[in-house]
């Protein structure tokens, strides 16, 4: 019986979406929390009436984190009301603009990464990556734990100096969001092709758009999103697990 247990143990995660950015993330015996908001609005500068995020309602994490995983330091991936709340013995790892908030926000134990940086903490192995420039440039993240594998980027910017490996789960955009005289902020469309022929992950979740979030304020009403069906896309759907998460909903990731 023992041997079956460690076996189903390094066979398979539990991935858990929270909306927006955020993810838990339950290795065996370590729970990696990446991009939270969990309460609070969510305002984007100069204020509300540029851009403002609201939730349908709040939640609290029940589980015990190991981990606090931030990819860029915009508000809706360090979002201060989240992090206020959260334990500030907690270690952080993040880019430069996001680990600079967590310094002001009390934590103690704060990892700086830029992209070609690598840091192993609680058995994780975690490589930062180039990626979207927001307009600085900020973190995507291959992390490996176990036998597992995972590649992160919100934005579906992907690092070309990122080689061609077999990944367990991928975690990206799958639409495309642009914005009127700046262009894509977001190319989920194309890159989940990419990521597929880089990587041939087990599964795609889709992140970054989801969940039942409210948006009003000036950026919102020019957001222009396309989700249109891709025919190059919809040809790998039957060769690999492409999930559009439910919020709060937890996920088995099996190694395949």
């Amino acid at each position: 019986m023992g041997s079956s247990q460690s076996t189903s143990k390094e066979n398979s995660i539990w991935a858990t979406y929270f909306g927006a950015n955020g993810w838990l993330i339950e290795f065996n015996g370590v729970n990696l929390l990446i991009d939270p908001w969990l309460t609070g609005e969510l305002v984007f500068p100069p204020g509300k009436w540029f851009l403002k995020g609201s939730l349908p309602f709040e939640r609290e994490i029940t589980s015990k984190i190991d981990l606090i995983l931030l990819t860029q330091g915009l508000p809706d991936h360090t979002h201060p009301p989240t992090l206020e709340k959260l334990g500030k013995s907690i270690p952080v790892i993040g880019s430069k603009k996001a680990t600079e908030l967590a310094t002001k926000l009390g934590f103690k134990k704060i990892y700086r990464m830029d992209p070609g940086n690598t840091n192993i903490i609680d058995d994780i192995d975690i490589k930062a990556t180039k990626g979207a420039p927001v307009p600085s440039i900020e973190n995507g993240y291959l992390i490996k734990k176990d036998n597992f594998s995972i590649y992160i980027e919100p934005h579906g910017f992907i690092d070309d100096k990122l080689k061609p490996q077999k990944l367990d789960l991928v975690i990206t955009p799958v639409v495309d969001i642009s914005i009127p005289l700046i262009g894509k902020i977001i190319r989920g469309n194309s890159a989940t092709i990419e990521l597929i022929e880089r990587f041939n992950p087990n599964y795609i979740f889709s992140s970054t758009v989801g969940g039942d979030i409210k948006f009003d304020g000036l950026l919102s009403k020019i957001f222009k999103v396309n989700n249109a069906s891709n025919a190059e896309l919809d040809k790998f759907k039957n060769n690999r697990i492409i999930i559009d998460p439910r919020p709060w909903h937890r996920y088995k990731v099996v190694k395949g």
